[in-house]
């Protein structure tokens, strides 16, 4: 019995960064409110003691569950009747890997933004620590929420678009296109590797693009040759990246990521092309998927609309036509993941629908940004995922 089994309500959240001027940790919250599934009671929320406590107070925290560390957080939230269940760590990616072990050893579940460390011997040090653990891990790859995602994902486990020949996917945003002073704390970390890591582009959206195609495909990167460069003038990281990509079984995708392609803000696209059929689909009109069968006019699918699959209906929440997107995909992910919580308190297997990216998809992407690395040191080699 796990001495979170017989309890009820709300799942008790504590989250690790997220703190007043971060970006992701204010959607993390919103995304775990948003269907009553979560209440955040406890906080690590900066490195800063002053700005974790003011923060935390901003937030209606109560005082004793404000904390100046995550370490600290994790052990008093441990030792507490009311403890929290689950952590959120939205850090900069270094500081991913430390936070989650100290929550997974003191037997809290964790919800980790992407990607999942900053270093690939991190992610493997964390596999370990995560697979030794009763914890669940959830990787908060948000656009596997997004219903039509989940509706493409289960066209090509239907067969609908034959055996998979092509896949595209294209990440394109243009806000880091000049150099960004200190101020501006979101391009400050993620242009510096020893914060983010040795992918820029490629580990900030080109995972999330590289996830996206093989969570609606099925399909495994075999091999790939990535020219990556850094075109503002002094980047240490990588700010663009083409990439292409072998498949195991025969396939083919290319991979475009940027964040220097001006007049593009949050572009990412996906097209797959099967035997049969093709489908595409853009994260900046969410709610629409487009589908050819071979020899046939293109049909626009829409979600909650005519021909919807069962797959995305469970993840809407409005008639079709009201439109839902990166709150509400992001939101399906912690939904998920509460259903997979609850389970645990239960002590009983999630529902088979229930589906969320984990460990495996957080290890895989970090060997995805290092072989990236590898490949375009080496001219763009042809260069095997560790």
């Amino acid at each position: 019995m796990t001495r979170f089994q017989g309890r009820t309500g709300p799942i008790r959240l504590g989250m690790v960064g997220g703190g007043q001027g971060a970006f992701i940790g204010a959607v993390h919250r919103i995304a775990a409110r948003l269907d009553g599934a979560y209440e955040l009671v406890a906080g690590a929320l900066s490195s800063t003691p002053e700005k974790a406590q003011a923060s935390g107070r901003e937030l209606g925290l109560e005082p004793d569950r404000i904390y100046d560390d995550f370490a600290a957080m994790a052990a008093a939230e441990a030792a507490r009747d009311d403890g929290i269940e689950a952590v959120a760590i939205v850090t900069p990616n270094h500081m991913h890997a430390p936070a989650a072990r100290a929550f997974l050893e003191a037997g809290i579940h964790v919800i980790c933004d992407k990607p999942l460390t900053a270093t690939l011997a991190d992610a493997e040090a964390l596999a370990a620590a995560a697979a030794a653990s009763d914890m669940l891990f959830i990787l908060t790859h948000n656009y596997t929420g997004y219903p039509m995602i989940r509706q493409a994902q289960a066209m090509v486990a239907a067969g609908e678009l034959g055996r998979i020949r092509v896949v595209q996917v294209e990440y394109p945003q243009d806000w880091l296109a000049e150099a960004a002073g200190p101020e501006n704390k979101q391009a400050d970390w993620r242009t510096d590797p020893a914060r983010s890591g040795a992918g820029g582009a490629t580990g900030d959206i080109g995972t999330h693009a590289v996830h996206l195609a093989g969570f609606v495909t099925g399909l495994k990167i075999e091999k790939l040759a990535a020219d990556l460069d850094a075109f503002v003038p002094g980047r240490q990281v990588d700010d663009n990246g083409h990439v292409l990509l072998r498949y195991e079984g025969g396939a083919k995708g290319m991979l475009w990521c940027s964040q220097v392609a001006v007049g593009n803000e949050n572009a990412l696209r996906l097209r797959v092309y099967g035997e049969t059929g093709g489908i595409e689909w853009s994260q900046e009109e969410p709610n629409r998927l487009w589908f050819t069968p071979f020899g046939e006019p293109s049909r626009l699918l829409t979600r909650n609309g005519a021909g919807a699959t069962a797959a995305s209906q469970r993840l809407s929440r409005t008639p079709g036509g009201h439109p839902e997107g990166y709150l509400e995909g992001f939101a399906n992910i912690y939904s998920e993941a509460a259903a997979a919580i609850r389970a645990h308190r239960d002590g009983r297997a999630p529902e088979p629908e229930v589906s969320f990216p984990g460990i495996a998809d957080g290890l895989m992407g970090v060997r995805f940004v290092a072989a990236c690395v590898r490949s375009s040191r080496a001219d763009a080699a042809w260069t095997a995922l560790e």
